[in-house]
């Protein structure tokens, strides 16, 4: 099939199949019916429930899409950064396990990284696994984790080893978050809406079959998360109208008569399309299998920037009455300065490029040699 009718069959299948609006049910619904027409996993491995193509088709379909709003966040955890972590890390028991179920939305995944003291500096975290004969017990506290509510299982960095520094004592586990000793609290945001939770952890029994990656490699682990996240997170822009501070969205409700106004929409196209092609190119290139580095930083830390700037365009072409008559707009306004925080601040990911990618001096630091339990860290009196 060449690409244009890709294109059609496609659009067909959105159009006949693309619901007004559906909860948790109609999206799994929907996810399944995507994996089965051939749109879910376009470029994962068939061997392990991917359709096995090409990133020409992933590109098509991309595009086909941006016209329509479908039911996916719930599944952006899984499809963005969870999944990827398995299909590199994971072993060939775990793809098989869980690759195809995350692909047609039968089970919802997250990701507990973030602690109360330890946000930016990740490897500070405290939640501890100890060794309980062929498996591990877990205790402690994430937070700040999107669709918590709805998952069935959840990619936990844990420290296992505090008598090393903090990086080398970590360990990647996937975590049952239906298990009894799993609670889930919602966190309420400047939006008034629910989108992130606290989670906490008692007596979690987690088998030893269920590690991700060696015994405290943890950190090597997060590692590829964080990319696929930062990678993930930055490949969401786009000027679909369904986001109302997007250029096609804005050109429906200002003057473009207006020469001023005409500017400023130049401006967001091209900031929109040069962070479209960089991640293109660094989608390519993951595929290819040449590692972007810190370079995800980078996309992330643009499209933080790129949604503040829409947010702040939109209410100065819009007016301030846009806040109170467009509920939709309201939201994305309060929503943007989020983008700065979520996935690593704003000045960590500066402070990642400046040193990875432009090779400036780093930071000075104090505590790579420290054992952890010697740190003052986070909540650790």
């Amino acid at each position: 099939m060449n690409l244009d009718e890709y294109r059609r069959t496609a659009r067909q299948w959105l159009e006949a199949n693309t619901p007004a609006a559906e909860g948790v049910d109609g999206a799994k619904r929907f996810m399944a019916g995507l994996y089965d027409a051939g749109y879910s996993g376009i470029t994962w491995p068939k061997e392990w429930g991917g359709q096995g193509l090409g990133q020409a088709e992933e590109r098509a379909f991309a595009e086909v899409a941006r016209e329509f709003s479908m039911p996916t966040p719930i599944f952006s955890i899984g499809l963005g950064m969870c999944g990827p972590t398995l299909v590199d890390r994971g072993d060939d028991e775990q793809r098989a396990r869980w690759i195809r179920p995350l692909l047609r939305g039968e089970e919802i995944w997250c990701q507990l990284f973030s602690e109360p003291g330890a946000g930016s500096d990740v490897a500070s975290l405290q939640t501890r696994a100890v060794r309980d004969g062929e498996g591990w017990i877990v205790n402690g506290q994430k937070v700040w984790t999107t669709n918590a509510q709805y998952a069935d299982w959840g990619l936990i960095l844990t420290r296992t080893d505090i008598d090393v520094p903090k990086h080398k004592g970590l360990t990647m586990f996937v975590v049952n978050m239906r298990h009894p000793g799993v609670t889930v609290r919602p966190l309420r945001d400047m939006t008034g809406r629910a989108h992130f939770n606290e989670i906490f952890f008692d007596d979690v029994h987690i088998p030893d079959s269920d590690r991700v990656g060696e015994v405290n490699d943890g950190w090597s682990v997060a590692v590829t998360t964080l990319l696929h996240e930062r990678l993930s997170i930055s490949a969401g822009v786009g000027m679909s109208g369904d986001n109302p501070t997007s250029l096609e969205a804005l050109r429906e409700v200002v003057d473009t008569d207006d020469p001023l106004v005409r500017d400023q929409l130049v401006e967001l196209y091209i900031r929109s399309k040069a962070l479209q092609l960089f991640n293109q190119r660094l989608g390519q290139e993951t595929r290819a299998g040449i590692f972007p580095g810190a370079r995800g930083s980078a996309a992330k830390l643009l499209l933080a920037e790129l949604t503040v700037f829409q947010a702040d365009l939109a209410v100065n072409l819009v007016g301030p009455q846009a806040l109170l008559e467009d509920d939709r707009l309201a939201f994305a306004v309060s929503w943007a300065p989020g983008m700065a925080l979520g996935g690593g601040t704003n000045e960590i990911m500066r402070g990642i490029v400046g040193d990875r990618v432009l090779n400036l001096p780093p930071e000075p630091r104090v505590d790579k040699t420290v054992p952890f339990k010697d740190l003052k860290v986070g909540t650790q009196a």
